[in-house]
């Protein structure tokens, strides 16, 4: 099986810097599949066989970055904190600087102007911007390009017109525009990291519910260790009022747990022995003492951290065309910048000529008649207003705002891919047990002797159904201890088989369904019992319907989206249930490989299908579906299986989801479109010499921030379509 991981890359500054580090992972021996996110500073991969982490790390580290061992919060913390203090002493120099320029520019002297601009601007060129220099190194050193790059040539060249001017060359001195670039630069970078640490806040209020420390019990006394100690097989107690560890099953005492953060319902839950915890919710009125089952990566609470990261940090298809521009756009745009410097150089006469009454029209450009100054000139502008930072950030800004919005509202997307593929869907097929109904059947009616039940309840307790575990709980209190059985099967979709002493039992569902038309008229599951063929009895047994699962009916067919109900339950029962909810296209009695069948008839369509699921007999539909959506309290299997995840409520959820896609998509495309027109505009004003290079980089800086303040609207925008 694939196995995933994910690493925090430390050093990137730009999509770029993020496709280097994705293509040397790649090329590692065993790596299937490689995405590394500058939004969240994050490589995920994909091994088709066991890659040490060291191997992994080296490859980032042989094309110039990093990889940390600290949390994504610590690493993100530090990045902050260094911005704000590189910003805050670029632009504690460079106001003062500029307006001494603005004075020098009027005519009024200065003393020491050029010792001053020469001292100041290489202060922040150097020092305040050390990071970008560093970045345009590595990328360099490593014969590749990135936004730092353009940023680099800019600044420096800016800074170098005032040190041949300082010797005597008769030039046009940049250096406060050098500074200029570097702090507008670091101002844009310091927004875009701020507001990027909001967009993380889901991720940071799942981190929250993680304990430090748990109470230990052992031998020797009561013991509070910290939580990476913690193994499987431990004995932890909770007292009222503390946060629950980590996973468990609950060995003594009761108690009312709020598990709110983690499966929605507000209600608090009843714990006693051999009920399950989960770390991350709430203990509310009593002391609990459970033994630990899950630990570090594999509890509940880290996989639902790890999927909305992953979610985050992942690439929806639409992301390769912009990969593919910025690969060639940084050494193109350099070339261009190169070229037009030189042409102004050659031709500055003619060119002069022809753009001179623009030019009077436009306070920012320069007059003179210096060729090399004006080369320069306009190879600054061209250079600093084509930065592709917008167009890096196009993309996984949207894409960690919708999938943050997701989670909270309690959709975990595994698969970045259905984030454009969802809003597209014309079919969405339910099963009914555990999607559509609560997934709490309870026994109403049962006509067996006490004899046979202890014998049904042995074979039951074997099965994970939502209908095997509502009989066991009804007869909890039948003993079966004396009861061994043997050659134990479940069929997926019919039901369980088992034998005691020298008689076969058949449990599961029944081969006339007329005969219990009473129970089945009204929605109701039969369970029947055989034995040796026989009929000897019946279970009847009630599912409530979920509350939101006729309002997420309506909501779907008003936005033109068909919804079908296919379950494995037989007709009468499922029609009951369709008719409640208002699904006119119903498929029951449906085997598993049958509802696979049903999703292909559905795709045949050409229209894209979501399949709503929670049980293992419906893994492989989930599986098939164009977009498979899994309700988390459902099996592993279909989990596993699923897209996307229901992490609290019900299947009202599925809305939710096509509405954030919808949301996000389009504020994908209106950054990118954004992001290209920007840059066909700008780049030939630039190469005409119709910018000047601050106003260039303000309008860089200007971009980006449009771009991430376009994709944090994502949370306004859905909020006029519904409550999010």
């Amino acid at each position: 099986m694939d196995q995933k991981k994910s690493l925090r890359i430390t050093g990137m500054t730009c999509a770029n810097c993020a496709r280097i580090v994705e293509k040397s992972l790649s090329k590692v021996d065993g790596v299937k599949f490689a995405a590394v996110n500058l939004a969240t500073n994050t490589a995920f991969v994909i091994l088709e066989k066991d890659v040490p982490e060291d191997v992994l790390s080296k490859a980032v580290e042989s094309v110039g970055y990093g990889v940390s061992n600290e949390s994504l919060e610590e690493i993100e913390e530090k990045r902050l904190n260094r911005i704000r203090k590189n910003t805050f002493v670029s632009i504690l120099i460079t106001v003062p600087l500029m307006v001494l320029m603005f004075f020098h520019m009027a005519g009024i002297h200065i003393p020491f102007f050029k010792e001053i601009e020469l001292v100041f601007a290489g202060i922040v060129i150097f020092y305040a911007g050390r990071d970008t220099i560093r970045g345009a190194t590595i990328a360099l050193f490593h014969k590749h390009s990135n936004m730092d790059t353009l940023i680099f040539f800019g600044s420096v060249t800016a800074w170098l017109t005032n040190v041949i001017t300082y010797f005597g060359v008769n030039v046009h001195p940049f250096g406060t525009i050098g500074a200029m670039i570097v702090s507008l630069h670091l101002v844009g970078r310091y927004i875009e990291s701020s507001l990027r640490d909001k967009a993380s806040k889901q991720v940071k209020e799942l981190l929250s519910l993680q304990s430090k420390e748990a109470r230990v019990i052992t031998e020797s006394g009561e013991f509070l260790v910290p939580i990476e100690a913690v193994k499987e097989g431990h004995v932890v107690l909770v007292k009222p009022g503390e946060r629950i560890p980590v996973d468990g099953i609950v060995i003594e005492g009761s108690s009312s747990v709020d598990e709110s953060m983690i499966t929605g319902e507000s209600i608090p839950v009843e714990k006693s022995v051999n009920d399950e915890v989960v770390g991350g919710s709430l203990n509310l009125t009593g002391a609990l003492r459970f033994e630990v089952s899950r630990t570090g990566e594999n509890t509940f609470l880290s996989k639902m951290i790890a999927l909305v990261q992953e979610a985050q940090g992942a690439k929806v298809p639409i992301q390769q065309l912009a990969d593919r521009i910025t690969n060639y756009f940084v050494p193109t745009i350099i070339a261009l910048a190169m070229l037009s410097a030189l042409i102004w150089y050659f031709n500055f006469d003619f060119l002069n000529d022809l753009t001179h009454s623009i030019r009077m029209v436009l306070p920012w450009t320069i007059h003179t008649k210096d060729v090399l100054s004006f080369s320069i000139f306009v190879f600054l502008t061209t250079v600093v207003i084509a930065c592709p930072c917008a167009l890096g950030l196009a993309t996984p800004m949207a894409l960690i705002v919708g999938t943050s919005l997701a989670a909270k509202k309690g959709l975990l997307i595994k698969n970045a891919e259905a984030i454009q593929t969802v809003k597209n869907v014309g079919y969405v097929l339910f099963d009914k047990t555990g999607t559509i109904t609560q997934g709490k059947p309870r026994v109403v009616f049962e006509n067996l002797s006490v004899e046979e039940k202890s014998i049904v309840k042995a074979i039951m307790k074997l099965s994970t159904h939502p209908l095997s575990k509502a009989v066991t709980e009804y007869l909890e209190k039948i003993d079966d201890s004396i009861v061994s059985i043997y050659d134990f099967q479940e069929v997926h979709g019919k039901g369980l088989s088992a034998a005691f002493g020298d008689n076969e039992y058949f449990i599961g569902k029944p081969s006339d369904t007329s005969i219990y038309e009473g129970y089945t008229s009204k929605g109701m599951s039969v369970v029947e019992v055989k034995k040796n063929g026989k009929i000897i009895g019946f279970f009847a047994l009630e599912d409530s319907i979920r509350e939101d699962s006729k309002q997420a009916i309506v909501e779907l067919k008003s936005h033109g989206i068909i919804p079908v109900m296919v379950t494995g339950d037989n007709d009468r029962t499922a029609k009951y249930v369709a008719n409640v909810v208002e699904i006119e296209e119903v498929y029951a009695n449906v085997k598993p490989e049958e509802k696979m069948d049903v999703v292909r008839k559905y795709q045949s369509s050409g229209k894209k299908v979501i399949m709503v699921g929670d049980g293992i007999n419906d893994a492989a539909a989930l599986k098939a579906a164009d977009i498979g959506v899994a309700i988390g309290s459902g099996s592993d299997l279909a989990i596993d299986s699923a897209d996307i995840i229901i992490t609290k409520g019900g299947i009202s959820k599925v809305y939710d989801v096509i509405l954030i896609s919808k949301t996000t998509f389009r504020a994908i495309k209106t950054n990118l479109i954004f992001a290209f027109l920007y840059n066909i505009i700008a780049i030939p004003l630039a190469m005409a010499g119709l910018l000047h290079p601050a106003i260039a980089e303000g309008a860089m800086a200007m971009s980006s921030i449009t771009v991430i303040l376009n994709s944090m609207g994502i949370r306004k925008k859905l909020e006029r379509e519904r409550a999010i």
